[in-house]
């Protein structure tokens, strides 16, 4: 059997090992048209700020070390510019002498993976634009800024890339603006999770632009549609992805709207003996149950495992991904499975909603700090997705999440996880099993949420109660809501009006709860504000524009 690959990285590379682990005397080509097969790509912000000092670290595998171990014919600076699916040839082009070639093959195996959106934008060529995708692009970077020592840069785009970018040259000393058209960073997350992210990057001195987009460039600034000007001696363009699928357009291979390639669960392509993943393919979303990009390095690996195996007569299928993912910024981390909000809103799918703050562990153990976690779940209880935004434990958690979204549980199958429990490590009620146990009071209706979008719409009659102390109350507050203590609730019961409408506030919606179970129990009608006086603040303090 002779299989041709097409790309390396993760997910070439991983289908070329693992088709030699099952096949001893299978003929493998594997071709790339860069100088590099197997690398850490995710690695490689880390390199720029040098918190990663070697080089060579960042190579997995080099040509050399992949034959010798695997016997693969490694083909580096080799391009496939075109295939024949009659003929079941691949054309290929050697970049260092111009002369093209062809190979037949028994199956193919397409990788070739995506390549950065670079706008042709005026003024472009007066700045020094950079995208990071590659090994060469992470010296290019490294070596502008030891050369030349920009003192500003912007990073357009809010993305993983993005963020880690900006981070790395903070580090750096460099004066970093975010620059993203959206509402808000991290496409993954929704807006009311973003509030603290925007709120610690302009805490770490960075600049931040919202809802902007950048229409130019002059020799030391980046221009926005807005008619600000950002001063910008480098430019780091981070903007999204698109497939490197160009030499398939007159393949026959079905592609999709965005020159995608459209794959079944086998990850089989529409041409017989032709199969397809990595960052060029559409694969199905694990909620929603469509098609959709999801370029992750992870399922990338998963799918070069799986083409091999079913290569190799094995009956096989790619189930999906969920796109489990996971950022750090500075001391803040980011991570997110399943669906967010916002589409699962434009979709029409019903879902509900729930936001936690959890100690990272044990309260009285130095050294915890809080996590929020958005909990997003149907009317059955079963998880739609999720999203942590905190410090210390963020990984662990989204990682329980994730599983639990992956295998079908419920909210109620969080409340039951044994997780493990040490005072540096948890509490005895991990935020995994409060994010479950407060989804399920939802659900059973013995806490009536209500939420942030909802206070413009409070009847006017009705009755607003804070129950946090004097001190907190006095600290700040949301207009139009009078102060009860909790400790005080009860002795006030004859004094308050129980047949109006009541909402509650508190600090991050426990204390809210609690008062919601005394009223209701009282007779009244109860809505408790989910994530309280935390997240309301967190929205009033992310202002549009740019603080530092």
């Amino acid at each position: 059997m002779k299989v041709i690959i097409v790309g390396g990285v993760a997910g070439g590379a991983s289908t070329a090992a693992r088709l030699r682990r099952n096949d001893e005397k299978a003929e493998i080509i594997l071709l790339e048209k860069g100088e590099h097969i197997s690398f850490a790509n995710c690695g490689l912000p880390y390199y720029i700020g040098g918190t990663i000092t070697d080089k060579e670290a960042l190579l997995l595998q080099t040509p050399e070390s992949f034959h010798a171990r695997f016997r693969v014919d490694v083909r580096v600076r080799q391009e496939a510019v075109g295939v024949d699916v009659k003929a079941k040839t691949v054309q290929v082009k050697n970049l260092e002498t111009g002369e093209t070639y062809r190979e037949s093959y028994d199956k193919l195996v397409l990788s070739p993976g995506a390549s950065p959106i670079r706008p042709n934008l005026p003024g472009a060529e007066k700045n020094h634009l950079f995208t990071l995708r590659n090994i060469p692009d992470t010296y290019a970077i490294r070596e502008h800024i030891d050369s030349y020592k920009p003192k500003s840069c912007a990073v357009i785009g809010a993305g993983f890339i993005g963020m880690e970018m900006a981070e790395n040259l903070a580090e750096l000393g460099i004066a970093v603006n975010i620059i993203e058209a959206a509402p808000h960073v991290m496409a993954p997350v929704d807006l009311d999770m973003a509030h603290d992210i925007h709120n610690y990057i302009r805490s770490k001195g960075l600049g931040l632009y919202l809802g902007q987009k950048c229409v130019g460039f002059t020799s030391n600034s980046v221009l926005l549609d807005s008619g600000a000007s950002v001063p910008a001696d480098m430019v780091i363009l981070s903007i999204g992805v698109m497939p490197e699928t160009g030499f398939l357009r007159h393949s026959g291979i079905r592609l999709g709207e965005r020159g995608e390639i459209v794959v079944n669960d086998c990850l089989q392509t529409s041409a017989e003996d032709v199969y397809a993943l990595g960052d060029a393919v559409a694969v199905t979303n694990l909620v929603s149950g469509k098609p959709a990009r999801i370029p992750l390095a992870s399922p990338a690996n998963k799918q070069g495992r799986l083409v091999a195996d079913h290569i190799c007569g094995k009956n096989c299928c790619y189930k999906g991904s969920q796109g489990t993912s996971i950022l750090k910024f500075f001391d803040l981390t980011v991570a997110v499975t399943g669906e967010k909000e916002e589409n699962l809103k434009a979709a029409g799918v019903a879902y509900h909603k729930s936001i936690t703050y959890s100690a990272s562990h044990a309260g009285y153990y130095p050294g915890g700090t809080m996590m929020a976690i958005k909990l997003l779940f149907g009317g059955d209880a079963k998880i739609l997705g999720a999203q942590i935004v905190g410090c210390d434990g963020v990984d662990k958690r989204i990682d329980s999440l994730a599983n639990a979204l992956r295998f079908g549980l419920s909210v109620y199958d969080l409340q039951e996880m044994e997780l493990a429990y040490a005072p540096p490590f948890s509490s005895a009620k991990d935020p995994v099993n409060m994010a479950g146990y407060v989804a399920g009071n939802l659900l059973e209706g013995k806490m009536v949420p209500f939420y942030l979008e909802d206070l413009p719409h409070i009847p006017a009659d009705s009755l607003c109660i804070d129950v946090r102390t004097e001190e907190e109350y006095q600290a700040g507050h949301i207009a139009g809501f009078c102060n009860i203590p909790l400790d005080s609730l009860r002795d006030r019961l004859p004094h308050l009006d129980l047949t109006k409408n009541i909402y509650i506030s508190c600090q991050i919606g426990l204390r809210g709860y609690l008062a919601q179970r005394i009223l209701m129990q009282h007779g009244a009608k109860v809505w408790n504000l989910v994530g309280g006086y935390r997240l309301y603040k967190a929205r009033q303090d992310d202002q549009p524009g740019t603080t530092h």
